[in-house]
């Protein structure tokens, strides 16, 4: 069953779709003003993984699904998260599109999940992703 879900994931690779999963994104300045940070440490935050951005837009600019950014910065447990994503093979199109779909057995998305503190149950199905 897991092996259709990862091929189905895959083949969703525009912006579009992506759109369709994500319901608000967030640029490198809106980040930084909704945290209170440079946007230095925001393009830190993107450089090591915190956070993940795709280009989108007609200008092709890098954007942040806003449920990612917390006033505090991003959010908890999403780093390891993505890299469990990425040690599975996935792209950065590919896990944004996981984290985004509806998951019954959460119930919800990935991304609740996440930002209910349920890191665990999230992640052993990122893990299972890659068998």
């Amino acid at each position: 069953m897991v092996a259709p879900l990862r091929a189905e994931i895959a083949r969703e690779t525009s912006t579009e779709e992506l759109d369709a999963l994500v319901p608000a994104w967030l640029t490198v300045p809106d980040i930084a003003a909704q945290t209170g940070q440079d946007q230095r440490v925001v393009r830190r935050w993107l450089q090591e993984r915190e956070l993940v951005a795709v280009r989108r837009g007609e200008r092709s600019v890098a954007q942040v699904p806003a449920a990612f950014v917390t006033t505090e910065g991003p959010l908890n447990h999403l780093k390891g998260t993505l890299s469990v994503l990425g040690d599975s093979g996935y792209t950065d199109v590919e896990a944004l599109a996981w984290l985004f779909t509806p998951d019954d057995t959460l119930p919800g998305t990935p991304v609740d999940a996440l930002r209910a503190n349920r890191k665990t149950e999230v992640r052993r199905r990122a893990q299972a992703l890659s068998f």
